[in-house]
């Protein structure tokens, strides 16, 4: 299944997409794509359903996140060996682990803001998984059974707050529109391998990157097994999993956002977004 939430933000209902393109409302079968609806048995209900009994939204509706509830956003740096590599930073021994402001989340095709004094704003298209049923220490072999499905993230960064400020990566991390997710949350069961799943991102519809999810220096059971020992994962949490070469600060010279430009982007079964980045108003 595609699950996705749709309308004005802050007033989003959820909704699935069915195998014709439309989106179908939810709203009168759960009250939105968080908690017990996104366990094995809440999906199983909604796997259920006919989706022509549902209501169909009007083409061109706004996307949301797709879930709701979310008390974590966590996100792995420095995930892909030639990423750590063109960052000139060594490949990390264990998962570097950092959190993204929940002010941050926000649907696949709503602007991107360049915060007031960046300079140095950035991409990184990602997979993100979808925490379906709590997690707290989970072993390697039961890791991928807490999980609800599979999103595209946009892991906007701020490269001289991340590192040129002092402390930690989060200030370069955390500001408003900093964390697109979406189109949808495509359930495990319609992603066989979460590790062979081809991820691009373009600017002005020039690729700069161009991955794959089969060079992650750590999977996605390590990850999720792993985060489960520090940090208590619930459902609707996103664990955003690294991004592969090509971002800006990468680049030679480095390129980063200005205003007026598109970045689309996308991941191999789990959809595209697209954002215009726009520049901070007060």
């Amino acid at each position: 299944m595609k699950l996705l939430r749709h309308g004005p933000a802050g007033a989003e209902k959820p909704g699935l997409l069915d195998t014709d393109g439309t989106i179908r409302d939810l709203s009168a079968v759960i009250p939105d794509l968080a908690g017990e609806a996104l366990s094995p048995a809440g999906l199983d209900r909604l796997r259920a359903l006919d989706p022509a009994t549902l209501p169909a939204v009007a083409p061109g509706t706004r996307l949301g996140p797709p879930v709701s509830g979310m008390r974590n956003f966590v996100c792995i740096g420095l995930n892909y060996a030639d990423h750590a590599a063109e960052t000139g930073a060594p490949i990390p021994k264990e998962p570097i682990i950092f959190l993204k402001s929940l002010g941050a989340l926000q649907g696949p095709n709503d602007d991107v803001v360049i915060p007031k004094g960046s300079s140095k704003t950035d991409w990184e298209v990602e997979l993100a998984v979808i925490i379906g049923t709590r997690a707290k220490n989970v072993a390697v072999h039961d890791a991928l059974s807490h999980v609800a499905g599979f999103a595209v993230s946009n892991d906007v960064s701020e490269r001289s707050w991340q590192s040129e400020r002092g402390g930690t990566w989060d200030k370069g991390k955390g500001a408003d529109t900093f964390g697109p997710l979406g189109p949808w949350l495509v359930t495990a069961d319609e992603v066989p391998d979460p590790q062979d799943l081809s991820l691009f991102l373009e600017v002005d519809g020039q690729r700069r990157q161009d991955g794959s999810t089969s060079t992650m220096i750590f999977g996605v059971q390590h990850l999720v097994s792993y985060v489960s020992h520090f940090i208590t994962l619930h459902p609707g949490d996103v664990i955003s999993t690294g991004t592969p070469p090509g971002v800006g600060m990468g680049l030679k010279p480095p390129v980063f956002l200005r205003p007026g430009q598109t970045m689309r982007l996308g991941i191999a079964g789990l959809g595209e977004q697209q954002q215009r980045v726009v520049a901070y108003e007060e």
